[in-house]
């Protein structure tokens, strides 16, 4: 392309295309490999390369050196040689063959695009795209994204923490605990993309997918396709009509959904765990970085602030996702201008996961704030121990007891295990159930609530060694 076709970077008009580049240069120019209009030119003619090479074996004329032909001469179409043609044509597939075709030997030129509609291209090469994306760029960077959580759930799974919920403190985990939260939801996610990714179809199958047009060029068309396919390592469409079945990709795109919600959800909990009153982690803020133009001591929680935000910016197009299922009798256009914005969402998501490798790799915990945190309120945080432990002593009514027990204890300022100790047969009640199953001392149970955490710290290590092993698995598959 000519210079005077170049411009300036601040003249595209999508974010992605300027200050996410600029925040993720290395990411998107990889992306751009796959994701970019120049990739798209790339992938379709690497179908139609496997096209005309099919048709040649076929035929029995296919040789090393006219392999290498052929092969030579995909690489030298320019992308913007088929824009131009395109102006012409005003037919973006048949432009591509027509800049094809200049440099391959005649001889060659009639097996190009021979027996294929536009969308046998289309669709094979868009599942080819999305699976070389997933494999080396997407699942890599998730999984990046999960050992991070791995290592920060074993490190943190005896790390006490109050639990939430509703916004109130509960009763206690660990911090480890937490993380393994997002340590199974996302592991889970990403063990489902890189299955449903290995199922991404293309076809074969003509304008209809009936195999009209190729039943008249070969005694077997379906396995004209499959041999298609093969070179491509792609599976055909069990049913085609000019499409492929949407829902192999659909499903895959529901799925990267999923998980960017699940990076969203852990960038929320991690913005309000940075609130000034709760403040137990922080986000790395360097030296020269500013929170505020105007208040100097500012240190927003902005990363985990911007993984939602691009979550509210892109999740929602899981509508269009829907919408592009539906395609009226064998195929309309209807789906042509929102499916090409896929590679934006896939952008997005990427940068979604990039920055959330940021947050966690720069993550400090403050473990004195959690501890603090934990005792905030006295030991109320023990009110569902004393509880069930009458209840297994036999008092039914231990819950009511217990919470008239925190009303006094707000209305006096006594601790709730002093309140207890005042009633010696509650006491004693309590004290011998806590021994039968725990076997821990009740005044140092109560005095040290962090010890009544279940099995948080079992299992933030069972978990973390679960998808540490998953995600080598996974890896090794790549």
């Amino acid at each position: 392309m000519e210079n005077k076709d170049l411009r300036s970077l601040y003249k595209n008009i999508s974010p992605l295309d300027h200050r996410y580049y600029l925040a993720n240069r290395e990411l998107f120019e990889k992306l751009s490999l796959y994701l970019s209009e120049e990739a798209t030119v790339k992938y379709l003619l690497q179908v139609e390369e496997a096209l005309v090479l099919t048709h040649l074996s076929i035929k029995g004329l296919l040789t090393p050196e006219l392999e290498k032909t052929v092969k030579e001469a995909t690489k030298k179409v320019d992308p913007s040689d088929v824009y131009l043609e395109e102006e012409k044509t005003q037919h973006n597939i048949r432009a591509l063959v027509n800049v094809y075709m200049r440099y391959l030997p005649e001889d060659i030129r009639p097996y190009v695009h021979l027996g294929a509609t536009s969308v046998d291209i289309m669709d094979t090469a868009a599942a080819l795209r999305y699976r070389d994306v997933t494999r080396e760029v997407l699942l890599p960077l998730l999984i990046e994204v999960e050992e991070r959580l791995i290592e920060i759930a074993e490190k943190e799974a005896e790390t006490a923490q109050v639990g939430r919920t509703h916004g109130q403190h509960a009763v206690p985990i660990t911090f480890g605990f937490a993380i393994a939260e997002y340590v199974s939801r996302l592991g889970k996610s990403i063990k489902k993309i890189s299955e449903l990714v290995s199922d991404l179809r293309g076809k074969f199958a003509g304008a209809v997918g009936a195999y009209n047009a190729t039943s008249v060029l070969v005694k077997d068309p379906i396995e004209l396709e499959k041999k298609i396919m093969d070179r491509l390592a792609l599976l055909p469409s069990d049913h085609s009509t000019q499409l492929v079945e949407p829902e192999h990709l659909l499903r895959l795109l529901l799925e990267y959904n999923i998980a960017f919600g699940i990076i969203a959800n852990l960038a929320d909990d991690l913005r309000h765990l940075q609130r000034t009153e709760i403040g137990e982690v922080r986000e790395y803020f360097s030296s020269t970085q500013v929170g505020s133009s105007t208040m100097p001591h500012k240190r927003n929680p902005w990363n985990s602030e911007h993984v939602k935000s691009l979550w509210k910016a892109f999740a929602p197009r899981v509508m269009t996702f829907f919408t592009d299922q539906i395609s009226e009798h064998q195929r309309d256009l209807s789906n042509s201008a929102s499916g090409r914005f896929i590679t934006d969402y896939l952008a997005g998501f990427a940068a979604a996961c990039a920055r959330m490798n940021k947050i966690l790799k720069g993550l400090s915990v403050e473990r004195d704030r959690m501890q603090a945190n934990l005792t905030m309120g006295g030991d109320f945080v023990l009110a569902e121990a004393a509880y069930i432990l009458l209840a297994r002593s036999g008092i039914w009514e231990g819950h009511e007891i217990i919470r008239k027990l925190t009303l006094e204890s707000e209305k006096t300022g006594k601790r709730l295990v002093e309140l207890l100790k005042e009633d010696k047969e509650l006491w004693s009640k309590l004290a011998r159930a806590l021994a039968e199953t725990t076997g821990d001392n009740p005044e140092l149970f109560f005095s040290e609530p962090w010890r009544y955490r279940g099995k948080a710290t079992d299992k933030a290590i069972s978990l973390a060694n679960l998808y540490k092993k998953e995600m080598q698995n996974i890896k090794e598959s790549l």
